[in-house]
């Protein structure tokens, strides 16, 4: 068990701020959706003349479009994300300014002709809609409903659907805010963990697939999928990811 207590090791010791995945280049993968969430953020952005991008973690994403407009704000709930994203944005002299994911943006009234956020904890659709300006634009991907769900009911048992997360439920809250739909889209995508270091460090990153995730108190779980890996190559679940563009 040697070889299993090294990757227990190195999965809890992998920082886990912001939301840079480079780690796991060969540890795992995951396809990524046809339209291409990064051009669509930068052409929009290009285009806005105030921006705003909701839940943006470190920063990484949005640090990588090539122009940004005139104003550009960020929020990010969690701590230690913070000074990562006010460093990834100063070339752009960005707002980065710390808000709850369920809470009301610090914004005045029609601030924005773009609101943007990549995989959001949640979503204030009303908030999105008073800070947008008339014609403007909010551009998100989001987490579908079951995503990643072999790997909960591995190590969980199996679990209900979250009906929150349905593209049919995004719909009717957008909707219901004021907005108007202009795109929606969505796919299943295929990812790979190739070492029980890989599955530990993506459930200590992405804390809502298994909520409360500890070694300790999956050990059993981790174990047997350790085996399975070691005998039969990676283990295989599915993202589920949904596009939509609402306008105002």
């Amino acid at each position: 068990m040697s070889r299993f207590e090294d990757l227990v090791a190195e999965g809890e010791a992998v920082p886990v701020e912001g939301w840079d995945f480079s780690w796991f280049e060969g540890r795992a993968s995951e396809e990524r959706p046809s339209w291409g969430y990064s051009k669509l953020l930068a052409q929009r952005m290009a285009e806005a003349k105030a921006g705003l991008d909701l839940q943006t973690g470190g920063g990484e994403v949005l640090a990588g479009i090539p122009t940004a407009p005139p104003r550009l704000a960020a929020t990010e709930s969690w701590e230690p994300n913070l000074e990562i994203a006010r460093r990834a944005l100063a070339k752009f002299n960005a707002e980065v300014i710390q808000a709850g994911d369920m809470d009301d943006l610090p914004f005045a009234n029609a601030t924005f002709d773009l609101v943007t956020s990549r995989h959001p904890v949640a979503t204030r659709w009303d908030e999105i809609h008073r800070v947008l300006r008339p014609g403007g634009t909010y551009l998100s991907q989001q987490v579908g409903p079951a995503s990643v769900r072999e790997l909960t009911d591995l190590l969980m048992g199996p679990q209900p659907v979250n009906p929150s997360r349905s593209p049919m439920t995004l719909v009717a809250a957008a909707e219901a805010a004021g907005l108007e739909i202009v795109d929606l889209r969505q796919q299943a995508l295929r990812m790979e963990f190739h070492d029980i270091a890989a599955v530990i460090h993506f459930l200590r990153k992405v804390i809502w697939i298994v909520p409360g995730f500890t070694v300790p108190t999956y050990r059993a779980q981790l174990t047997t999928l350790h085996t399975f890996i070691e005998r039969h190559g990676p283990f295989v679940a599915h993202s589920h990811r949904i596009l939509i563009e609402a306008r105002h």
